[in-house]
C-alpha cells in the first residue's frame, strides 16, 4: 500500500454534506477554488472529461457562518494548527476573516472521474478513502492546500466480547434499516404515501440498497468500520453528529456511536411510518368521500336535477323542510332543533354526522299528526257491514264488535269535532289456523277506510325489537311499532299483531311480552316511548288487532289488556259456503281458467270437505280445491291441442262430478270414524280439546281380565295419558265400585263388581299426549258398559268432569268439541248442564238442528239417557236428594 500524502489540496463540500470513507459521492463543481483544483489535477494528468485520474484530495465541509453549524452546540476554532477547545466540532479560521471557516476534520478522497451534467456544467465523482486532521493551511489561492495528519488504522479484536457484541448489533440494525427502506421504496412506487424522514440518500435508490445489503451480508468482522461509515452516511441525522462521528479516531467508540445512531433512526422511521399510515388512512378516506361528494354534486348539476320547488338545495335544507312538514309535537320540536344545531356544526365526513342525520330523517317520517279521515256516518257503517259480509262468511261476533265500535264513534262525533273519537279497542282474535284471523283484520282496515300494517311477532325474542335500540349502539333502529307507523304514514292505522301467542319468553335480551304491555294499554299508549326515538308517541288512535291460536302462552297481564274474541272452527256447511264464494273462484283464476270453464256443485265441495280434510280452518280445503282446478286445467289444455294422428280432439267437460273427485284427489283420506266403530261394550266416544283452537274425538276403550293377585280391582292405563286424566279414571272406577248394586252389576251391596278382575283402560292414538278432566264421564260410562255388557251407540259422544259424588262439572272448549263431533258424524252429544249457555249462544244454527244435545247434572242422568233399564229406581231417588 502506497504511503498517504501529508499535504492535500482541499475540495470543499456543501456545509450540509459530510463524506465518509468508502462512500462514493457525485458533486457539482460550483466554487471557483474547486474548479481551479480539478482543472489543475486533470491538466497534470493530461486527462479529459470522463477519464479516471485517481488523484487524492482532502474533502471537508465549508462553513460560511458559525450560526449555520448544527453540531452538538460546541464550536471551536483553530488558528495556526491549534484548536481552542476539545470535545467540539472544530473550525479552521483562515487569516483574519471570521466568515471564511471550514471544519478541522475531513476525509481524503479519490477523484474517480469528471462528468458533464445535462445543464452543461461539470460534476466530479469522489470516493472516500480515510480520515484526516487539518494541521496547517499552506496555500489559499487558487485553491487551498493543507498539511494533514492521518488517523491510525487499527484492527478489531474478535476475541473481545464487547467488541464482538457491538459488531453483531451493528449488522443486525443495518439489516433492519435496509429492510425498512426497501419496504418504503416499494410502497412509494405503488402509492402516494410519502416516505418518512430517514435515509433519503438510499430510500429512493433501489440499486444502492441492494449493493449495501450485499455488503452487509457478505462482510467480515474487520469490515465493521466500513459498514458503520456507509450506514451513518445514509442516515438522516444532523451534520454535527456526522462530523462528531467523522472526527472519532477510536474505532470501538465509532462503532458504538454508529449503533446508537442506527437504533435511534430506525425507531424514528418506524414511529413516523406508523403515524403516517394512521393519518393517511384517515385523510385518504375523508379526501375520497369529499371528492366523491363533489363529483356527485357536479354530476347532478350537469343533469339539471332539482328539488320539487325547482331550486337546487343542499341536503340540510331539504331535511329542515321535511321536519317542518311533519307537524311535530312541541316536545319533538325541541329535540329536533337541538339535533339540527348539532348537525350543522358537524362535517359530513364525521361518523356522528350520519347517525344524527338518520335520527332526524326518522323523526321526519313518523306521522305525528297525519291521520285518515274518521268522519263516520250511517252510510259508512252500512258499507263496513257489507264489506265484512262480502269478505268473510260467518264470524258474527267479530263483525258485531267492530260495528259497535263504529257506532260509538258515530254517536260521539255527532255535532262535535270529528277529532273527538273513542279510544280504539284492542281486539284479540283467538282460533285455530286457517279460520281467517289475518284476512279478517285486513278486511277491517278496508271497511274502516284506514291504512293497514301487519307485524309478525312470531319468534320475537328481543325487547329491543318492540321498543327499539338505544342510539348509543351501532346500527340502532326504531322498534317494530314505530317502523309500522313510518310505513303506514298515518297516526291511526290498523295494526295486525300476528301470532302474539308465539312471542319469545323472558331471557337476557329482556321480555318482549312485557314491552307489549305499554303498547296495548289504552291508558298508557298515548305516551309510548321508543328507545331510539326517545320522544312520547301517541298510539291511542291506532286500532290494534292481535291474533293467536291459543291463550295458554300469553302472559295474564298482557291477556288482560285485550278484548278476546274466539273464532272456532267452521262446520261443513260453512266450509261449503266459503269454498263456493271465495276459495273456488280464487283458485279458478289462479290456475288460468275462467268461471265458465270449471263448475263445481255443492255436493262435490261437501265431498271434498268431508272425505279429504279434517281441520277447523279451510287451508287444506283450499289446497284440495286447487288440485282439482289444476286437473281441470290439464284437461282444458289438452282439448285445445290437435292430436296429430288424425283423431278427434278431446271434448272438454267443465262440470266436476262427485265421481271425478277421486280421479283428481286419489282415495279418500278420511273415513267416518263413527261408521268404523262397532257397538261393543266398553267402547265410548268422548270429546277433547286438542289445542290451537281444534277439537277432536277421544275414544275410550275398557277391558277386564282375570286378576293375578288377590281380590282384583287393579287398574291399568295406557294411551299416553297425563296425570289429570289418570285421576279421572281412578275416580270413575271408584264411583262404579261404590254404586255397583244401583247399577245392577251385582246382586247385593256388599259385592264387588270387579271382583277377581283387573281393569285396563286405553285411549287410542298413543303417540298423542292426552290430559285434562273432561274424559271423566266417558270413562265412567265405559266401565259401566263393560261390566254391564251393554254397548253405547256409536253416534253418541260425551264430555264432562266427574266427582266422587257423581256430579258432572262444566268443561271448556265446548264449541270446538261440538264442531269436531259434528264433522265426525255424531248426532247426540251429552254435555254438562252448566255448559248449556255455550250451546245456546255460540253454536251455529245448522249444528243445533242436526245434533241432539242432552244436558246432565250427574252420572245417573247420563246412564238413564243411555240405558233407562240399567239403573235401579232407588238410584234415581238418591240422585234427586
Amino acid at each position: 500500500m502506497a504511503p498517504k500524502p501529508h499535504s492535500l489540496p482541499l475540495f470543499f463540500l456543501p456545509h450540509t454534506t459530510v463524506l465518509l470513507p468508502g462512500v462514493v459521492l457525485a458533486l457539482a463543481i460550483s466554487r471557483p477554488d474547486n474548479n481551479a483544483l480539478v482543472a489543475a489535477l486533470y491538466k497534470a494528468a493530461n486527462a479529459g472529461v470522463g477519464d479516471r485520474i485517481n488523484s487524492l484530495v482532502g474533502c471537508l465541509p465549508w462553513q460560511s457562518s458559525i450560526d449555520e453549524s448544527d453540531a452538538s452546540g460546541k464550536v471551536a476554532m483553530i488558528v495556526d494548527g491549534r484548536a481552542e477547545s476539545d470535545n467540539a466540532t472544530a473550525l479552521v479560521k483562515v487569516g483574519n476573516r471570521d466568515d471564511r471557516l471550514f471544519y478541522e476534520y475531513g476525509c481524503m478522497a479519490r477523484i474517480i472521474r469528471l462528468d458533464r451534467t445535462v445543464t452543461g456544467g461539470l460534476q466530479v465523482v469522489l470516493e472516500g478513502v480515510s480520515r484526516f486532521h487539518v494541521a496547517k493551511v499552506t496555500q489559499q489561492t487558487p485553491y487551498y492546500v493543507v498539511d494533514v495528519e492521518h488517523f491510525k488504522e487499527t484492527l478489531l479484536d474478535s476475541s473481545d466480547i464487547p467488541t464482538y457484541t457491538v459488531v453483531a448489533q451493528l449488522k443486525r440494525l443495518s439489516r433492519d434499516l435496509i429492510a425498512v427502506l426497501k419496504s418504503l421504496s416499494s410502497s412509494s412506487s405503488s402509492t402516494v404515501t410519502p416516505i418518512p424522514s430517514g435515509g433519503p440518500q438510499l430510500a429512493n435508490n433501489a440499486g444502492a440498497l441492494r449493493r449495501l445489503e450485499a455488503l452487509v451480508n457478505n462482510s467480515s468482522f474487520q469490515d465493521a468500520g466500513k459498514i458503520a461509515d456507509l450506514m451513518v452516511f445514509a442516515l438522516d441525522v444532523p451534520v454535527g453528529e456526522k462530523l462528531q462521528f467523522l472526527q472519532t479516531e477510536d474505532i470501538n467508540i465509532r462503532l458504538e456511536k454508529a449503533v446508537e445512531l442506527l437504533s435511534r433512526q430506525l425507531n424514528m422511521i418506524k414511529l413516523s411510518q406508523k403515524i403516517n399510515t394512521s393519518v393517511d388512512s384517515s385523510l385518504s378516506k375523508k379526501q375520497r368521500d369529499f371528492l366523491l361528494r363533489q363529483q356527485l354534486k357536479a354530476i347532478r348539476q350537469e343533469l339539471g336535477e332539482k328539488d320539487s320547488d325547482g331550486n337546487d338545495e343542499d341536503d340540510y335544507t331539504e331535511l329542515v323542510k321535511k321536519l317542518e312538514a311533519a307537524k311535530l309535537t312541541p316536545e319533538a320540536g325541541k329535540v329536533v332543533q337541538r339535533e339540527l344545531k348539532r348537525l350543522k356544526r358537524m362535517h359530513p365526513t364525521q361518523a356522528e354526522y350520519q347517525v344524527c342525520r338518520t335520527y332526524l330523517e326518522t323523526l321526519a317520517e313518523i306521522p305525528w299528526s297525519a291521520a285518515t279521515d274518521d268522519k263516520i256516518d250511517s252510510a259508512t257503517i252500512r258499507a263496513a257491514k257489507e264489506q265484512l259480509d262480502h269478505d268473510h262468511y260467518g264470524l258474527e261476533s267479530v263483525k258485531r264488535r267492530l260495528l259497535e265500535y263504529l257506532a260509538v264513534v258515530r254517536l260521539k262525533s255527532r255535532g262535535q269535532d270529528h277529532s273527538v273519537i273513542e279510544k280504539a279497542p284492542i281486539l284479540l282474535l283467538v282460533g285455530p289456523p286457517g279460520v281467517g284471523k289475518t284476512s279478517l283484520a285486513r278486511s277491517v282496515a278496508t271497511a274502516l277506510g284506514r291504512k293497514f300494517h301487519r307485524i309478525s311477532l312470531g319468534g320475537v325474542r328481543d325487547e329491543a325489537e318492540i321498543r327499539g335500540h338505544r342510539r348509543t349502539y351501532v346500527g340502532a333502529m326504531p322498534g317494530l311499532i314505530v317502523q309500522g307507523l313510518r310505513k303506514a304514514g298515518v297516526v291511526n292505522p290498523v295494526f295486525l299483531l300476528d301470532e302474539i301467542d308465539k312471542v319469545g319468553e323472558n331471557n337476557f335480551h329482556g321480555d318482549p311480552s312485557a314491552a307489549m304491555l305499554e303498547v296495548l294499554d289504552p291508558e298508557q299508549n298515548h305516551t309510548f316511548n321508543d328507545h331510539y326515538v326517545n320522544i312520547p308517541i301517541d298510539l291511542s288512535k291506532t286500532l290494534f288487532i292481535a291474533t293467536a291460536n291459543s291463550t295458554d302462552t300469553i302472559s295474564p297481564p298482557l291477556l288482560d289488556r285485550m278484548e278476546m274474541i274466539s273464532l272456532s272452527g267452521y262446520t261443513y256447511l260453512e266450509k261449503k259456503h266459503i269454498a263456493q264464494q271465495y276459495l273456488l273462484p280464487k283458485q279458478i283464476t289462479a290456475n288460468g281458467l275462467g268461471p265458465e270453464q270449471v263448475q263445481v256443485s255443492d255436493d262435490v265441495l261437501l265431498k271434498i270437505a268431508t272425505s279429504y280434510t279434517r281441520e277447523a280452518g279451510v287451508r287444506n280445503l283450499e289446497r284440495e280445491i286447487a288440485t282439482v282446478c289444476r286437473g281441470k286445467a290439464v284437461e282444458f289444455a289438452e282439448s285445445l291441442e290437435p292430436t296429430g294422428d288424425g283423431a278427434k280432439k278431446k271434448v272438454y267437460n267443465p262440470i266436476v262430478t262427485v265421481d271425478d273427485v277421486e280421479t283428481f284427489l286419489g282415495m279418500e283420506k278420511y273415513e267416518s270414524e263413527i261408521a268404523a266403530r262397532e257397538n261393543r261394550p266398553g267402547v265410548v266416544t268422548g270429546l277433547a280439546y286438542m289445542g290451537s283452537g281444534n277439537g277432536g274425538l277421544l275414544f275410550i276403550e275398557a277391558s277386564k281380565y282375570p286378576s293375578s293377585g288377590s281380590g282384583g280391582g287393579g287398574l291399568q292405563l295406557t294411551g299416553n295419558l297425563g296425570d289429570v286424566i289418570k285421576e279421572s279414571a281412578m275416580i270413575a272406577l271408584t264411583w262404579v265400585r261404590a254404586h255397583g248394586f244401583e247399577l245392577q252389576l251385582v246382586d247385593t251391596r256388599t259385592e264387588n263388581p270387579v271382583a277377581n278382575n283387573d281393569i285396563h283402560i286405553h285411549a287410542p292414538a298413543g303417540a298423542i299426549p292426552k290430559d285434562g278432566p273432561s274424559a271423566g264421564v266417558a270413562m265412567t260410562v265405559a266401565l259401566v258398559s263393560l261390566l254391564g255388557m251393554k254397548p253405547v251407540p256409536a253416534d253418541v259422544a260425551m264430555t264432562g268432569e266427574i266427582t266422587l259424588r257423581g256430579q258432572i262439572l262444566p268443561v271448556g272448549g265446548i264449541k270446538e268439541k261440538v264442531l269436531a263431533a259434528h264433522r265426525a258424524g255424531i248426532r247426540k252429544i251429552i254435555l254438562p248442564a252448566r255448559n248449556k249457555k255455550d250451546v245456546e249462544h255460540d253454536m251455529p244454527a245448522n249444528v243445533k238442528a242436526e245434533v241432539t244435545f242432552v244436558f246432565v247434572g250427574n252420572m245417573w242422568d247420563v246412564l238413564n239417557e243411555l240405558w233407562p233399564e240399567t239403573v235401579r229406581p232407588i238410584a234415581i231417588v238418591e240422585s234427586r236428594l
